[in-house]
């Protein structure tokens, strides 16, 4: 692997996580992509983010652990030099439409022919074959494309988008990290690379598997936002507090949702059935009113600890300082103070050591990344000269 080259830098060692040694080369993009190098950075790989000229860095804060490279590759120099640096790379992860990189003579023929190890990783949309392939679109296309979104809002109103983390970052940029860890493992029997085709249409309708599968089950035979599971059920779905706050109820099982009903103070007897569809409305009136009557912290002093399935609807702040997560030191905070989620899931042995420097900003390693990648002096300096890349060191806080 390109980590245990001789002559390497000593940034592709660092500790023992799982992916040390792999050097990845990630082309820059938006959300899904930098999503996909940011996981596999701080499980260890080393990861070069290959900027654009006149780009203003990483606008989706996903570059934790990442070096800068800019690099012109619309230009047939630029396109050169990526060429070797993929030559010597485990990954590339470009997040391009179809005919993109075939259009600057960097297509996956051309770079598997220099590299029969490289895992080529493309990440986009609707795929790279089919109709969609070389249209634009967003979060909410690819949930629609896929017919998750048709399963997602209240009753009675539009499919409305879980903010953009399903399609983007679930179908897409995590659906990619698993295509790349696939990719490495098979590698160690064949020692040959391949061709990731990760898509967020795809990515998400695997994700609702569960959905599909299920569909005929009654479980999702009622219209939108009136079944179990998608806030339908007076034991599935939130409540307001007296304070304005919410918890969170998934009382399915019986035994979870007698103490459901304890908590609350009500008693079964005087209730319709749990599983009496025709009366759900109803009941969720009853069971807001009942949580309207107390505080948020009120609701926790009596739920939690118990297997009343009741929780806290939690801000980004309160998650933070949950007991629970501090306990399990859940979150990290970087050397300028930003807070963010620890790499998960946890392992054992070689767990992520997610970086806690600043964010690097855009060519900050280029002449760095171009040595370590068999670069002369020379070399950089005639590609300096042509602007076919750019080195940017930051300014000092004074």
């Amino acid at each position: 692997m390109v980590g245990a080259e001789p002559g390497r830098s000593p940034f592709a060692l660092g500790p023992a996580m799982a992916l040390r040694g792999i050097s990845v080369v990630e082309l820059a993009g938006l959300a899904p992509g930098p999503f996909c190098g940011m996981v596999l950075a701080d499980f260890g790989a080393q990861v070069v983010r290959v900027d654009r000229p006149g780009s203003v860095g990483d606008v989706s804060r996903l570059a934790r652990g990442k070096r800068s490279l800019v690099l012109d590759l619309k230009r047939p120099a630029g396109a050169t030099v990526l060429r070797r640096l993929c030559a010597r790379a485990d990954v590339l992860l470009e997040p391009f439409r179809c005919g993109v990189m075939e259009k600057l003579q960097l297509g996956p023929e051309i770079l598997l022919k220099d590299n029969p190890k490289l895992i080529y990783a493309r990440l986009s949309g609707f795929g790279h074959s089919g109709s969609f392939s070389k249209v634009a679109g967003h979060d909410i296309n690819y949930l629609a494309l896929s017919g998750v979104l048709s399963k997602i809002g209240q009753s009675g109103e539009n499919p409305y988008p879980p903010l953009n983390l399903l399609a983007d970052f679930g179908g897409g940029g995590l659906m990619c990290t698993l295509g790349i860890l696939l990719a490495l493992f098979e590698r160690t029997r064949s020692g040959l690379g391949q061709v990731i085709d990760a898509n967020m249409v795809e990515g998400t309708a695997y994700l609702s598997s569960f959905l599909w599968k299920t569909q005929h089950m009654g479980l999702w035979d009622q219209p939108r936002g009136q079944n179990m599971l998608d806030g339908g059920a007076p034991f599935y779905t939130t409540y307001k507090t007296s304070d304005g706050a919410f918890m969170a109820v998934g009382a399915i099982e019986p035994q979870f949702y007698k103490l459901l009903l304890k908590g609350l103070g009500l008693k079964s007897d005087e209730l319709p059935a749990q599983m009496s569809v025709a009366d759900w409305l109803e009941m969720k009136k009853k069971f807001a009113d009942v949580f309207a009557k107390k505080t948020k912290a009120e609701w926790c002093q009596i739920f939690d600890g118990t297997d009343a399935c009741v929780t806290p609807v939690l801000t980004f702040e309160e998650a933070l300082h949950h007991s629970h997560n501090k306990e399990r030191a859940s979150f990290i905070t970087d050397e300028e103070q930003h807070v963010s989620p620890r790499p998960a899931p946890q392992l054992s042995r070689t767990p992520a050591v997610p970086s806690t420097k600043r964010d690097s900003s855009e060519g900050e390693h280029t002449e760095e990344v171009l040595r370590e990648f068999g670069f002369s002096q020379e070399e950089i300096s005639q590609l300096h000269s042509e602007r076919i890349i750019e080195s940017k060191k930051p300014k000092a806080n004074l």
